[in-house]
């Protein structure tokens, strides 16, 4: 299952009046083709009349050389065209193929799209398969099995017999079901504990896509999709919840949605969706910390420390914040240096800045 939640204006105004960060800074960061300030600013080239994300891997030009923009458009009006290979335009926008394509699977997710198929939709079959793997962590044809594996698995927990499932759903005998279910779901379908299972979607934000997983008891999941330690949360959560993962609605995701529209809208300040997020006795210290940080303001690891009782496990709070696998909700982007710099941040320096930013201004408002 895949959510939409796209930048409406109201959204789009709160991430455009983002100031850019000191000039050194962004020549340091230019300089190190550093990824995490993508999205923050981006660097105009006057010997070659391109523009770059910082990330880019092209040679890199001297720093008098260079002019710094807060967006594509800026730079554009500026009289430069976009660099041809980081594709500084790009954006996070969905191709409209892709909607249409989902939305083929999920009209019958037990069908099977081949590549003939997507030829005759007039898709590329190798820029459809490169497209999931980067966007999704996923190749298109590991979504639709794991589309398909879900009806299966909806069935089954509604009741209906595995041998009429088996065929319902698409596949062609009950060896290559077993074989597909049990890799999913770490056992044989007549051995999951139907009642319990963590539902899983991709959810779009303007700050890039995010994959996000429920239980009955509230949100267990909410981590970006390009951040390297999302393959770990997963794991984690299949060893802490002893439960399968499988595509599919909740209400706790469609209550996250909406609240998250909100608070990019800058409407909402709280999130009301409850979470489930079982962790060590100090982890959890810690997230219950991090979830009384007012909306707009700032803690230090410090200012943590001393409120779970461990005045002097700085650096086991900075470890536990590393770890919080739901953002945003719980929000480990309000924790900063001492000194006041951003510190860390697992979805990347640009969108903890971009966050404070929206917030500070709504707090700041009221």
């Amino acid at each position: 299952m895949m959510t939409d939640t796209p930048m409406t204006q109201a959204a789009a105004d709160q991430l455009t009046l983002l100031p850019m960060p000191p000039r050194a800074e962004m020549e340091r960061a230019y300089l190190r083709s550093d990824a995490s300030y993508d999205g923050l600013f981006y660097l105009g080239v006057r010997t070659t009349g391109i523009f770059c994300r910082p990330s880019c891997h092209a040679r890199k030009p001297k720093t008098e050389n260079v002019e710094f923009f807060s967006s594509p458009k800026d730079a554009v009006f500026a009289g430069y065209r976009p660099c041809l290979k980081c594709k500084p335009v790009a954006g996070d926008d969905e191709p409209a193929w892709v909607g249409k394509l989902l939305a083929r699977i999920e009209a019958k997710p037990a069908a099977r799209v081949s590549e003939r198929d997507l030829t005759t939709m007039g898709l590329d079959p190798e820029r459809v398969r490169r497209y999931f793997a980067a966007r999704y962590g996923l190749t298109f044809q590991a979504y639709c099995r794991a589309r398909r594996l879900a009806g299966a698995f909806e069935k089954i927990r509604d009741g209906q017999p595995i041998d009429e499932t088996v065929f319902e759903t698409g596949y062609e005998s009950h060896s290559g079901f077993r074989d597909a279910f049990r890799k999913a779901f770490g056992q044989a379908p007549g051995h999951v504990d139907l009642a319990n299972c963590v539902r899983v979607a991709w959810v779009d934000t303007p700050i890039g896509p995010m994959i996000a997983g429920a239980t009955d008891k509230g949100l267990c999941l909410l981590e970006f999709t390009d951040r390297r330690m999302l393959e770990h949360q997963i794991e984690t959560i299949g060893r802490r919840f002893k439960v399968a993962l499988a595509p599919g609605p909740h209400r706790y995701l469609a209550q996250l949605e909406t609240e998250l529209r909100e608070y990019f809208e800058g409407t909402r300040t709280d999130f009301s969706v409850p979470v489930d997020a079982p962790g060590s006795p100090f982890e959890e210290r810690v997230w219950r910390a991090l979830l009384e940080i007012p909306f707009g303001e700032t803690r230090s690891y410090e200012d943590i420390a001393r409120v779970v009782g461990s005045p002097k496990a700085v650096r086991a709070v900075g470890r536990a914040n590393g770890l919080n696998r739901i953002a945003i909700v719980i929000p480990c982007h309000r924790v900063v240096n001492k000194s006041g710099e951003l510190g860390g941040y697992g979805g990347g320096l640009w969108r903890k800045r971009r966050l404070l930013h929206l917030e500070q201004r709504r707090g700041s408002r009221e």
